[in-house]
């Protein structure tokens, strides 16, 4: 795909939990070269704070600079409405919102979408909500992963394990994995050590690259979701390992999600579980039918390089806003 747009893209960006911030830019690169990065986490050195002063005055610089058409805001929690309206006004972009959480951070979702021409949810209730407190329409673009970073390896030694979790610990979770300790189970992420689990996780897996290894010594790899309340119906919105794990060419079981089965066909892409004994049913039977568990991953894998890469994502999302020049 080839555009002569100009984008300025704002997003925090890091290699641990903002990671895939850094995806998308890449994405947009390849689908076109005047891309600009501004990086909410960074630090400006006393030069740069002498020159260019807070946030604001960094980003009124930055809009300057890109002469943008095309302004896509990852999120953007200290852009405030105000601060977005200021902005605004510095050029002819138009803006765009990619809300990248579930349905615990919509409040402060809904606080910060207000001023944009146009809006994006990761998922369809997030985008239900966000447009019922808004009145207007809220459009969803998924997560999505990059398989040239999460790529089919298999880790040994300390990352070898039948059954692999990866995220951070919660009540919720600590209950459901207790589930498949028999299994040989391993855990990696930040909290685990001040839990029941304390004897099973075997370190925080920091960074992309520790993440990827910690996955990619598992047999099986499992998904559970955050969630906002826990009830009877599932939430919307899939989370970021769904796609990764995917990509990544892994037997996944995850928990079930309203808008799961729009991106992966259950039971022969991922597999999927509601109660506790339905996980560790399916991490048993994955365990004890390597072909099964080999076609789950291979199936996930080609469905993600399909459908589901951030170039996919960037390419409808480019597509879908008029030219303004």
């Amino acid at each position: 795909m080839t555009t002569e747009r100009s984008i300025l893209f704002i997003a925090d960006v890091d290699d641990v939990q903002h990671a895939n911030a850094a995806h998308r830019a890449r994405a947009l690169e390849r689908l076109q070269a005047g891309v600009s990065v501004f990086n909410l986490q960074a630090k400006p050195g006393l030069l740069e704070r002498f020159r260019a002063g807070d946030l604001p005055r960094r980003l009124e610089r930055a809009i300057d600079e890109a002469d943008p058409e095309l302004v896509i805001v990852l999120g953007g929690d200290p852009l405030d409405e105000p601060l977005v309206e200021r902005l605004r006004g510095r050029s002819r972009a138009r803006w765009i919102n990619w809300l990248p959480d579930d349905l615990r951070s919509v409040v402060t979702a809904t606080a910060t979408a207000r001023p944009y021409d146009a809006i994006y949810a990761i998922g369809s209730d997030v985008a239900g909500e966000v447009a019922e407190r808004l009145g207007r329409t809220v459009d969803v673009l998924r997560n999505a992963a990059d398989p040239s970073v999460y790529r089919p390896v298999r880790t040994k030694d300390q990352y070898r394990a039948n059954v692999v979790f990866a995220g951070t610990a919660t009540p919720r979770r600590e209950r459901l994995l207790s589930e498949l300790i028999e299994f040989g189970l391993a855990i990696w992420g930040p909290g685990w050590r001040k839990t029941s689990l304390r004897d099973y996780c075997r370190g925080e897996a920091a960074n992309t690259d520790a993440y990827v290894k910690a996955y990619g010594g598992a047999s099986v790899a499992i998904n559970i979701h955050h969630v906002a309340v826990e009830g009877d119906f599932p939430e919307a919105a899939c989370n970021m390992r769904l796609f990764e794990l995917a990509a990544m060419g892994l037997p996944q079981v995850v928990d079930e999600r309203g808008d799961l089965a729009r991106c992966f066909v259950p039971e022969r892409e991922v597999m999927t579980f509601r109660e506790p004994h339905h996980l560790k049913a399916a991490v048993r039977d994955l365990l004890e039918d390597q072909a099964q568990a080999d076609r789950l991953g291979e199936c996930a894998r080609n469905r993600l390089l399909q459908d589901h890469t951030w170039m996919h994502r960037m390419r409808t999302l480019l597509l879908e806003q008029p030219r303004l020049r």
